[in-house]
């Protein structure tokens, strides 16, 4: 099964358009984690299965393995989801972006090492940078549009021809990259209107939206500016609010109860 379509079966039997973002600070981590060898393992993975069946998709950051050299235990994780809870698409979070040979070598990173369902791109290196990835038919091509962070607009609203450079890049993806229907859109829950923009842009593209919780993105606008008509066409990710929700042995529990309050808040507008 393709990402799109694992999407797309996890969007309708988990009745969620919720991405709970998997980056594990072992500061943050109850007191019976902290010190073992395999905390962080240990942490995303009852995070995993306290909300597997509330969420369209899993999005650990890879920064926040390898920072604390654990890479091992995102191989370990991505694993274990694939096998707890077949379905659930996992996307890596890396944000990559290099031309020929090392591109090649990313996409095997990704899809080979950690054998995730899915990676996030930059693509402001073009076409060449990104078609690496596109040869894995199967997975999911993620790519920035309109990211979630002030300083998005720096570079993202630049006129491009009479266009904002992010829109050339969602028209871009949706008209000329897409050949095998895997791309799809990241657009910051922090800018509604851009999210319109976006899916006026690409119909039907899956787009991933970060921004909600912590960074305080509303859930409404956030909703109403990007789904489709099926009420569906969204990953709306959010990460500290669900993973930290909970600070004592019990932290799993709390996290499925934040995620289920997100998913059903999200559900009262699609």
């Amino acid at each position: 099964m393709t990402f799109i379509d694992s999407l797309a079966a996890a969007w309708r039997q988990n009745n969620s358009l919720l991405c709970v973002g998997l980056d594990p600070d072992p500061a943050k981590f109850p007191a019976h984690l902290r010190g073992r060898d395999d905390a962080i393992f240990e942490f995303c993975a009852a995070i995993a299965d306290a909300t597997a069946d509330l969420v369209c998709a899993f999005k650990p950051q890879i920064a926040y393995f390898a920072a604390r050299r654990a890479e091992a235990q995102l191989e370990a994780l991505i694993a274990h989801i694939h096998e707890k809870h077949p379905g659930i698409p996992v996307i890596l979070d890396a944000k990559r972006g290099d031309i020929g040979s090392t591109a090649e070598q990313y996409a095997v990173e990704a899809f080979e090492r950690f054998r995730a369902d899915a990676v996030t791109i930059n693509p402001y290196m073009g076409r060449d940078s990104v078609e690496p990835y596109l040869a894995y038919r199967d997975k999911g091509v993620i790519l920035l549009c309109r990211t979630s962070n002030p300083g998005g607009s720096d570079l993202q609203f630049l006129d491009v021809g009479g266009e904002k450079l992010y829109e050339r890049v969602a028209r871009l993806v949706a008209t000329e990259w897409n050949d095998n229907g895997q791309c799809a859109l990241v657009v910051g829950a922090t800018f509604p209107a851009e999210i319109a923009r976006v899916r006026a842009l690409v119909g039907d593209l899956p787009l991933l939206v970060p921004g909600i919780g912590a960074q305080g993105g509303d859930i409404e606008a956030t909703v109403g500016a990007g789904k489709t008509g099926a009420g569906t066409g969204l990953m709306i990710n959010s990460s500290r609010a669900i993973l930290y929700a909970g600070k004592d042995e019990h932290f799993a529990a709390a996290a499925r109860a934040a995620a289920l309050e997100t998913r059903d808040a999200i559900n009262r507008f699609r």
